[in-house]
This record gives C-alpha cells, structure tokens and sequence, in this order.
C-alpha cells in the first residue's frame, strides 16, 4: 500500500506539471495556425490585386474567385495547343529557318505523277441544246455574303430557272454589313458574256420587263419573297415555287445562298458547270488588272523559274473578332475585338447561353493562322527564301506585328499593294468583291495554293484549279489540330518540325484529286459533273 501511494503521488504530481506545458504548446500551435491564415490571406490579396491589374473586373468574379480559379490552373493546366505560344518557336527556330537552302526547291519539281487516262473539261458534251419552251415567269434572286458565295447564288440561280423553266433577272448583290461593298452584278462580272455564254439553256433578262415591273410599283421589294430553305432539293421548286411563279408572273428568293441541294439531275449539274467555269468571267477591268499583276509575278519569281505560291491568308480584323481566340491576350487586343464583332454582328456574342471558350477553339484547329505561323510551316515544307509568295486576304489585323516574320522569311513576299501602283488599285478601293476578284486570279495561276482557313474563297478556287490542271490541284490544305501542337512546343527541334510539315505537305498532295460524292459541292469536286476521262495522248 505505501508503494502504490507513493506511485499514485508522483503520477498526480507529474500530471500538474504537464498541463501548463500542454497549454502552452497549445498556445504556440494556435499561434501558428494565426500566422498561417494571415500568411494566406495576404497571398490571397497579392493574386487578386494581380488578376485586377492584368484583366481587370471580370478576373475577380469568374469561376468563385480569384485563389480558387488559380488552384484549379495549377492542378490542371492547360492542354497542349491551348494558347498561342508560336511566337516563342519562332525565336527558337529562326536562326535555323534562315540558314536552310531547300534543293531543289518543291516548286521546281513535280508533285504527282499524271498516270493513265486524264480528265478534261467536257461541259459540251454533258449538255443538250433544244429550243427553249415558253417562260413560266421571272426569278429574282439577292446573292448575298463575299465574292464566292455570289458566285454559288449566281450558278444556283441558273440551275433553279432551268429546273422551273423561267426567265432569270440578273441577280442583285445584296450590301452585307461585313463586305460592304455596293458594286453591282456588272461591276464585277461580265453580264453580256454571261447572258450569251447561257443563252441555249437559260433565258435571262438584266431587268424586268416594264409591263412586270409596273405591277408590282417597279419595286422588286414587293415581290413576294419565297423563303426558302437551305439546300432544297428540285421537288421543292417544281412543288412550292413553280405555282406561285405562273400565278404571279414573278417571283423573289432572298437570301439565296446555297438554296439548292447539291444533288441534282445531270443536266442541271452540267448547268452548273457551264456558268460557274464558263459563263462566270470577270468584268474587263478586273480582268485588264488581275493578268498584268499575273505576269508581273511570274517575272518576280525568276529563281523558280516563274513559278510561285500564293497563300489565302485570313488574318483580318473581322476574322479574328469572329473566331473569338486569342493571341497577344492584352487589353488592346480585347477591346479591338470586342469592338469588331460589335460593329458586325451587333450582340451575337453576347447572346444567352453563347459559350466562348478560345482555348478549346484553338485546339480543335479553329483559329485563323497567324502569318507568323504560315511562314514557320512552309519553310518547314521545304519553300526556303528563293521563294516567291503571293499573299491573298484583306486588311491584315496588326500588320506592322504580325507579317514582319512572314517578310523575314520570304523577303520575295508580294501582294496586291506591291504589284499593282495606287492608281491602278484606284477603282478597286472600298470595293472588297472586285479586290478579291483579283486574288482570285492571281491564286488560280499559282503553282501550288496553300489555304489557312475553311471558307468559300478556298473551296471554289480549288475546284477551278482541278478544272484547269487535269483534275489536280496543288493544294497546301494544313491539319491545325496538328499545328496547334507543334507550336505549343517551344523546345521543339529544326529537324523534328520539318520532319512533320513534309509529311504535311505530303499528305495534302495526296488529296489535290478527288471525285464528287453525292453530298458533296460540285463548285470544289469538279469531276465527274464536268469533266471526262480522256486518254493519255
């Protein structure tokens, strides 16, 4: 018993001197933690005072806050390909980019092998040529959007009054408020050669008669307007549009682009061909200034022996506003497109539930290439600096910034402002369909075409260059799914980017020839609607 006394006394005596100590650790523990919350809650303001000063407003409220939004950053970062990083590659890969001498150069030697028998036009004999019955009455038609979905409205226009056996009204160009240009249906095109060149097939008339017009106050607005759907099939016409046209006398389809299916009877598809390839020239003084600037660049393209390589490049303004990504990622960047898309599409993007995700558009290939890009990407190919480049595209957006690269690259970089003078562009200017009209030719009679983004000017000028060239065009048509990720690498070597951009190249050779499909668009597949297998002489 003394024993376990003595032992309960030292227990209780040696538990009094641990509870002053187990306060006191539990002050310095509680201290700590104070510390701690202190400590974050200063990093917390330091991040938000840096989001403040980097995007303003908006980078405080996104996503419950600016510590919480950067956590997420931090365990996931962005995937490869989200943002635009090429400028970095660009620094990494001049010096050698500069220094490659491509020999031979790929302009200089053949791209495919012409095997077996060959395709040549043969519109002529796809058509047959009978008396034209009676009229059932008049089709007016608004082609609407740029030069090239003018071009569909028109060559669809003359399908649709084959199918309806009426009398077509030269279309009217309606004033888009993104190409705002007024020019007129003469302006650009050539009406008399037009009108004559269809003659056998297509009546067609530059303006209603005065008996027709009268009716309706000389005022084509009151025509009832036959809103029709995209891509209608001939049924359609024959079923909804041909009474209402022989009850009226006339009557008006607007907008009209792309308004008939792809798939119709031979003979209208022949149609198509025949005024889209044929009737469909430029106006003379299109026509006068596109072939002189044509010769003034084979004659500037005399180290490949008069051959070069014109590049649709869509990098304007509106362009880049639309596309909704993002580049040098600044406030005078933002403000510049937030005001362009306003100017054009007046709230759009502003509508509810319009999800505007640039990274994930950047990654799926959706964003217009930079011409810093596009000049990375043809060097990578093989073009080197004895190459001559045709750049087709409007006003580029921050051209100071963003084409010195491209020029660094091909010093021997032409474009309309280089081979026409001012006075010769005089006539062209605020007109974007007739300046486009001479990219477009000066792009058809390219050696090799490269496009940077999907939209009617590539398609059709395609599909005119198959129809000249046998069938094959020499077409640079780039995977930017594929891009986008070799220009997130910054460490990526010379070699290693060349390697793909040849199998790029490579690649797109393979599909310059194709043959149309069904569902397809004759105006990029020319064969077999208008072309035929001839032998090989």
């Amino acid at each position: 018993m003394p024993v376990a006394a003595a032992a309960a006394s030292m227990r209780g005596i040696e538990s009094a001197g641990a509870r002053p100590a187990a306060r006191r650790l539990g002050r310095v523990l509680v201290g700590r933690r104070r510390r701690a919350a202190l400590l974050l809650l200063a990093l917390a303001y330091t991040a938000a005072m840096l989001m403040f000063a980097m995007f303003g407003d908006e980078g405080l409220v996104a996503d419950g806050g600016v510590v919480e939004a950067a956590l997420r950053r931090r365990v996931s970062p962005a995937p490869p390909g989200s943002v635009y990083r090429s400028h970095l590659v660009f620094e990494r890969l001049i010096p050698e980019m500069r220094a490659f001498i491509s020999r031979p150069n790929p302009l200089v030697t053949s791209h495919y092998k012409k095997i077996g028998k060959q395709w040549k036009p043969c519109i002529s004999k796809k058509l047959t040529e009978s008396e034209l019955p009676s009229s059932n009455g008049f089709l007016v038609v608004e082609a609407n959007g740029g030069l090239n979905q003018q071009r569909i409205s028109i060559c669809d226009a003359i399908a649709v009054a084959r199918i309806l056996n009426a009398t077509l009204v030269t279309p009217a160009f309606h004033l888009n408020s993104v190409w705002r240009d007024s020019s007129k249906f003469g302006d650009i095109f050539d009406e008399d050669h037009f009108i004559e060149s269809l003659r056998k097939h297509v009546k067609i008339v530059k303006e209603l008669p005065e008996d027709v017009s009268l009716r309706f106050d000389h005022n084509i607005s009151t025509i009832p307007n036959m809103r029709t759907k995209a891509f209608s099939p001939p049924s359609y016409y024959l079923q909804e549009v041909l009474p209402k046209m022989v009850d009226l006398g006339a009557v008006r389809i607007a907008p009209f682009s792309n308004r008939l299916a792809h798939s119709v009877p031979s003979d209208v598809q022949a149609l198509r061909c025949l005024a889209n390839y044929e009737a469909l020239r430029f106006s003379e003084s299109i026509r006068i200034l596109a072939e002189n600037m044509v010769d003034r660049m084979i004659k500037r393209s005399s180290l490949t022996g008069g051959k070069y390589v014109s590049v649709h490049l869509r990098f304007e303004e509106d362009m880049v506003a639309f596309s909704c990504c993002i580049y040098a990622g600044d406030s005078k960047e933002r403000n510049a497109m937030e005001n362009a898309r306003e100017r054009s599409w007046r709230g759009k993007f502003h509508r509810p539930g319009r999800v505007i995700n640039p990274e994930a558009n950047r990654r799926n290939g959706r964003c217009p290439l930079t011409p810093l890009e596009v000049g990375m990407m043809l060097r990578g190919m093989g073009f080197d600096n004895t190459t001559s480049l045709y750049v087709a595209s409007g006003k580029i957006y921050n051209a100071e910034k963003y084409m010195t690269p491209l020029r660094q690259l091909f010093p021997l970089l032409q474009t309309k402002q280089t081979l026409a003078t001012s006075e010769e562009l005089a006539l062209f200017k605020g007109h974007s369909s007739r300046l486009a009209a001479l990219d477009y030719t000066i792009c058809l009679h390219s050696e090799v075409f490269v496009m940077t983004q999907g939209s009617n000017f590539p398609h059709f000028l395609m599909g005119h260059r198959r129809y000249m060239y046998g069938g094959h065009a020499k077409t640079i048509k780039p995977d930017k799914r594929k891009l986008v990720q070799l220009f997130d690498n910054a460490n990526i070597r010379w070699d290693r980017f060349k390697h793909h951009m040849q199998d790029m190249r490579r690649h797109s050779e393979t599909k310059g020839f194709g043959l149309r499909k069904p569902q397809e668009s004759i105006y990029n597949l020319p064969m077999p609607d208008c072309m035929c297998q001839e032998a090989e002489a």
